[in-house]
């Protein structure tokens, strides 16, 4: 992993005294799955930094890169049938 991609992941923090302990963006109570869901419904990065003024591009970019990160199982087992 390059020091930019590390960079950004540094962004994302788990604390569980900060929502439920969730991933979060640099502990400001915006959850990653929360920004997940808003890129899902449509809307654009400058939509969500102008909604939520606190957050920065980079901000985005690493919820992207977490889930990413996340997303990269190697096998998945399934629980119930």
């Amino acid at each position: 992993m390059d020091n930019h991609s590390v960079s950004l992941l540094q962004r994302i923090s788990i604390d569980p005294n900060i929502c439920h302990g969730q991933p979060c963006i640099r502990g400001l109570r915006y959850p990653v799955t929360f920004i997940l869901e808003l890129l899902s419904s449509g809307m654009t990065h400058a939509e969500i930094l102008e909604d939520y003024q606190d957050l920065e591009e980079p901000d985005i970019f690493a919820v992207l890169l977490y889930a990413a990160q996340l997303s990269q199982v190697k096998t998945i087992t399934r629980l119930a049938s």
